[in-house]
């Protein structure tokens, strides 16, 4: 009985991060997601800074030459060593898909919020607005955006980031109404605190959860739509790589050299995976239903 208390005055002295941290570590899927994406992220990070080759570096002599002790992925059909490369283009796709992640974050969180707070006049004009850009299709807009401000990688950050927001614009947007109904917020607007003070102090900390489940969720949309824009010809452009650059060039050539395909389209899909699985156990760990 004694310990039994002990074990419940434990668990009611811990926070809720503590509690969703704990959760989170007792999902199996989720920790061999977040083992595989460091993984990926360590070997893309500094992977290429062990090798003596260099993605762009060309030998033509040596042409395209199946996996071998010497090159491990093997070489493309201008010579260059196929593991940087797609070391190297995973810096950029992941890069990219963190990166625009957050300009969608910063777009969507700020625009649902002040949605959600505002009156319904104000609400109903700001979310019209999210309607008529849902009806667009969203890869023709990243598109459309790309070919009109350029196709450097950090317009490509701003492209994408700026189509993905409109979501969690919507998410944020119904968790901030649902709060705003709340006392502790009715006790804030009677004691005379500002609006930007209520949002800032009192709605955003309470919708960190949602957004970071979104946000896990968002990574891999965007560097699909990266790898797909690269697919296109209007993504990254050479002598750059992405995963989405060497699968385009590795589909074309499949029947010849199918390694050019297999190891970027593996890198990508576990990752991928990895992202997913991290996602789903953040969903599941800071799901307010299952806090004890």
């Amino acid at each position: 009985m004694i310990k039994g208390k002990r074990e419940l005055a434990a668990s009611a002295s811990r926070s809720l991060g503590q509690d969703a941290w704990t959760r989170l570590c007792a999902n199996h899927m989720a920790r061999i997601g977040g083992f595989l994406f460091v993984l990926m992220a360590i070997a893309c990070l500094f992977g290429p800074l062990f090798s003596s080759y260099s993605g762009n570096l060309t030998n033509l002599e040596y042409g395209a030459q199946a996996p071998s002790a010497e090159h491990w992925f093997g070489t493309d059909d201008l010579g260059r060593d196929l593991l940087i490369r797609t070391l190297e283009g995973g810096r950029i796709s992941i890069g990219v898909g963190f990166a625009a992640t957050a300009v969608a974050l910063l777009i969507g969180v700020a625009y649902g919020a002040i949605a959600g707070y505002a009156g319904r006049r104000t609400e109903a004009v700001m979310m019209r607005f999210v309607d008529a850009l849902y009806a667009l299709p969203f890869t023709i807009m990243v598109i459309l955006l790309t070919v009109f401000l350029g196709r450097s990688i950090l317009l490509i950050f701003l492209a994408i980031g700026a189509v993905e927001w409109l979501t969690m614009a919507r998410i944020v947007r119904g968790q901030t109404k649902a709060l705003c109904k709340q006392n502790f917020i009715e006790a804030a607007v009677t004691q005379g605190a500002s609006h930007a003070s209520i949002i800032l102090r009192h709605v955003l900390p309470n919708i960190v959860g949602p957004v970071i489940i979104y946000a896990t969720l968002t990574v891999p949309a965007v560097m699909m739509l990266e790898s797909l824009l690269s697919f296109l010809g209007l993504g990254v452009q050479a002598p750059d790589s992405s995963w989405g650059i060497l699968i385009n060039e590795g589909a074309k050539k499949f029947d010849v050299y199918p390694w050019l395909l297999f190891f970027p389209a593996l890198f990508f899909s576990v990752t991928l995976f990895a992202l997913n699985f991290i996602g789903d156990g953040l969903r599941d760990a800071l799901d307010p239903k299952d806090s004890k």
